[in-house]
Order: structure tokens, then sequence, then C-alpha cells
């Protein structure tokens, strides 16, 4: 399993309902890296996306703990145990936690790699992904020269998680 985010220098992954950065840059390595995949989100992040519809061409998975609600085209969980079983029907590398932050809080220790696009801005956030450059079991495996789009710099990451790495 895998995780994709993007944060500010704060780990900052969101305020309100909405990401801190829309580049299209990094919305373009996301679709390139999940497409194909299986997606695993929370209501929230769902409920955030445009016209509150599956992202095409993967399979999208939400855990949500309101056992009424339903979308057509989306696998919903209600618990962590359910979200567990239901991606062990896919191959562990085809899937990324694509959000929110109390989703990434739950699995991103069971992940063994992270991709995180780093942008060199700090904004106002009141949700964050774990610092993984304070994590001992992460590693900074790769990261690519800095790009810059729309005024702000940015650098694509890959972390190894040493626990969970094959």
């Amino acid at each position: 399993m895998k995780a994709i985010v993007s944060v500010d220098k704060n780990w900052g992954i969101g305020c309100g309902s909405d990401l801190l950065f829309h580049i299209p840059g990094d919305m373009k390595f996301f679709k390139e890296k999940t497409t194909g995949n299986v997606v695993v989100m929370g209501l929230a992040t769902f409920l955030s996306l445009p016209k509150q519809e599956p992202l095409k061409d993967r399979v999208n998975i939400v855990l949500c703990d309101n056992p009424d609600w339903k979308a057509q085209g989306v696998t919903v969980v209600h618990s962590s145990k359910e979200l567990t079983e239901e991606i062990k029907k896919y191959d562990t590398d085809s899937v990324f936690i694509i959000g929110g932050a109390s989703v990434y809080s739950q699995f991103v220790p069971l992940c063994s790699e992270a991709y995180i696009t780093k942008f060199n801005a700090q904004k106002q956030a009141d949700k964050f992904f774990p610092n993984l450059d304070k994590d001992e079991n992460w590693i900074l495996a790769e990261e690519s020269d800095v790009k810059s789009e729309k005024g702000v710099e940015f650098v694509f990451t890959l972390y190894k998680n040493k626990q969970n790495s094959i």
C-alpha cells in the first residue's frame, strides 16, 4: 500500500474542505500514479472531488462511518477493519491512500511508500500529514529537481517505510 499527498512546509495538506495547492504539474503527477489503481479516501475527501464523482479509471473506496451513505461507482466501507478486508482483494502495490488527514493517520504507518509533493511555501492549514522527516521508520529515497509553477516551487519525493518495505 502507498500514500500520495501534497504538503506545504509544515506538512499541511488542507484547510476547510480544500487542498492547499492546485498546481497542474502536481495534479498530473497524482493522475499518472493513481490511474489504473485503487484509491482509498475518507468521505470528506470524496465530497471534495469535482462533481462529487469517483475518480475515473480507478477503483474508488470510501471509508465512511455513515451506514446509509452510498455513491454510484464507489465501494463504501464503514470501518478500518472492513477497509483492511476490502483492500486484500487487490495487489497491495496498486492501493493508494489519498486522504484525508484521519485516513492518512490511520493507514500511513501500514504503507510501504509515500509519494509526497513538497511545496516550498506555507499556507494556512487545519489538516496535516504525518511529518515523515521526523519519523525514524521512514527514509527519503528519491527527490526530483525543483519545479516551479504559478510562482511556487515544489519537488516530487518518494519516502520508503523501513518497516514495511520489501
